[in-house]
Order: C-alpha cells, then sequence, then structure tokens
C-alpha cells in the first residue's frame, strides 16, 4: 500500500503505488542491491520462494538469464526498469504467481507459454510423464511409433513432454477451452513439434477415435468445498475450470476413465494425476473399466502418490 493523503473534505484516500513515480524503492540501485532488497521484501511477506522469485522477476525485467544476473550484479537499473520491477513486485505481494507474472513456465526442460486458460504446469505432473514412459519402455515390443492422447491438455505440458521424449510419436490434445487450445497450438509450433501434433475442442475424450497406445491427463480433481483453501497462487490464478473435481474430486475420472478404456489399442496404457489421497479410488475406477494396473501408485518429489496407470490388455 503506498502512502496516504487527506483530502478538504477529510477522507482518507490511498494512493496506490502505480506510474513512474514508484520507482524510488529501485531507482538507482544496483542490480544486486535490487535483488536482494526484492528478496527481504519477499520474505517479510512469507513467500517461501522469496530469492528465486526475486532473481526471476529481476531477469525479466533485463532480460537476463543466471549468468546475465551474475555479470551485471554492478549495473544500476534504469528508471523504467525499476518501474517495471515495482510493478512485478506489486503483483506477486498480491499472491500473482511469477508463472502468471512472466506468462511463461518451465515444465520437463520446455519453456511453456500460459495463458489465463491454463493451468501453470507444476513439477508433480512431471511424475505423470515419468510413469507413462516406465510404462511404454515395459512393453514386450518396446517403443514404436506410438499414437498419444493428452486429455484436457491445457498449456500441452504433458503431451508435448511426451512428444521431445518419444521422437517417433504423434499426439492429440484435447480440451474443452479453445482459449486453452490456442495456448497448447502456439506451444507446439514454437517447440518445433507441430507436424506430430493435432488439437480438438471437446469434453475429455468425446471427439477422439482409437485405437491410442498412450493416454495421458491432469483432469481437475480437487474437491469443490476445498478450492476456497486452496493457496492464493491457485484459487485465484488458476481457471476454476480446470480445478474443480466435484464434491469428491472424482466427476472427470468417472468421465475420462470409460472413455480412455474404450480407446486403447491393446497393450496401451492410461497415466493420469492424481489428488493426494485419491489414488485408492483411481485404481478401482481403472479397474472396474476393465485395466490391469501397472503397479501402485508413483509417488511425487515429496512422496505423495501421484500418478496411477492401467493397462488395456490384448
Amino acid at each position: 500500500m503506498g502512502p496516504c493523503f487527506r483530502r478538504d473534505d477529510g477522507e482518507i484516500v490511498v494512493a496506490l503505488r502505480r506510474g513512474r513515480h514508484v520507482s524510488d524503492s529501485f531507482a538507482g540501485q544496483t542490480l544486486e542491491t535490487a535483488r536482494r532488497a526484492l528478496t527481504a521484501r519477499f520474505r517479510t511477506n512469507s513467500i517461501g520462494s522469496a530469492e528465486l522469485d526475486a532473481r526471476m522477476l529481476v531477469g525479466a525485467v533485463l532480460g537476463l538469464d543466471l549468468t546475465g544476473i551474475i555479470a551485471a550484479a554492478g549495473r544500476p537499473l534504469t528508471s523504467d526498469e525499476a518501474v517495471r520491477l515495482e510493478e512485478f513486485t506489486d503483483r506477486r505481494l498480491q499472491g500473482e504467481p511469477v508463472a502468471r507474472i512472466l506468462g511463461r513456465k518451465e515444465f520437463w526442460g520446455l519453456p511453456l507459454q500460459l495463458s489465463a486458460a491454463t493451468l501453470v504446469p507444476r513439477p508433480d505432473t512431471e511424475t505423470v510423464v515419468e510413469l507413462a514412459l516406465e510404462m511404454l519402455r515395459a512393453r514386450p515390443d518396446g517403443i514404436r511409433r506410438l499414437r498419444i492422447a493428452d486429455i484436457g491438455t491445457g498449456s500441452g505440458a504433458i503431451l508435448l513432454a511426451l512428444l521431445s521424449e518419444l521422437p517417433d510419436g504423434y499426439g492429440v490434445g484435447t480440451d474443452v477451452s479453445p482459449a486453452a487450445l490456442a495456448t497448447a497450438r502456439a506451444n507446439a509450433v514454437r517447440l518445433g513439434f507441430a507436424s506430430r501434433v493435432a488439437f480438438a475442442a471437446c469434453d475429455y475424450a468425446a471427439a477422439l477415435s482409437g485405437p491410442f497406445d498412450l493416454i495421458v491427463s491432469n483432469p481437475p480433481y480437487i474437491r469443490s468445498a476445498e478450492i476456497a483453501d486452496l493457496a492464493t497462487e491457485v484459487r485465484d490464478h488458476d481457471p476454476p475450470r480446470a480445478l474443480d473435481g466435484g464434491a469428491d474430486g472424482l466427476d472427470a475420472y468417472r468421465a475420462l476413465v470409460p472413455q480412455a478404456a474404450r480407446l486403447l489399442a491393446p497393450g496401451g496404457v492410461l497415466a493420469v494425476e492424481v489428488g493426494h489421497d485419491q489414488s485408492g479410488e483411481l485404481e478401482g475406477l481403472m479397474t472396474a473399466a476393465g485395466l490391469t494396473l501397472g503397479g501402485p501408485a508413483k509417488a511425487d518429489l515429496a512422496g505423495i502418490p501421484r500418478a496411477v496407470a492401467g493397462r488395456k490388455l490384448p
């Protein structure tokens, strides 16, 4: 919050920190001093990733990577850079994730552009990619030319990560949001996968016809009643439709798992992300749809069961 002043009628008005005059906190500071000051401000506001966030925002303002930040540590910020850094700082202090501020996020080593219609890809979701690849490598015929479907593709994160690992693979991504599909398509083009991917607007897999060797998904799985308790970065900035999984969080899986079972080729694999306490329910849904479980749920880096896979027997 900026300084206050009193009008003639006695009403106190808050002068919001917007415009060039707000750059005073960073104007004239060296890059290193500004980065350290920003880290301290974030820590004071209980932002756990304070140092990383400060480095990323400073780097974005100056167009520098980590090496460039170190090399330019003694360079003073210009007034324009100070203004932009202060704007980014205000947005972060209000709970907006750095990925939203910058409009991009790295996933599986791939730089992905984001939009308001897409989730911010998270490291936990890489567990789905890992499990899918493990299941494919366990096939008796090995990894050959594969047809992949990513249901609810969002930014295209899972699908493009898989295509980066499977040079003979071809993928199709679905999403109910045309805006999300536009983002995914742009990412595919920019990363050089345009010739191996297609996109379809539909509810889950409704527009697809099989067979597929691999179907993956990170569907909405948060219980409706729990959305209000999510972190501000998620609750206020991720698209609600990509979060809300219904009363028990399983609505999407009830639609998706039977569709996937019908679309899989013999020996094909379904791999999905799940919430922290949902792996047992997902295993039950897969078994009921005729899929054979690929083993226990795969845990993410925090040790939480995060990905479940099933195989359609020949």
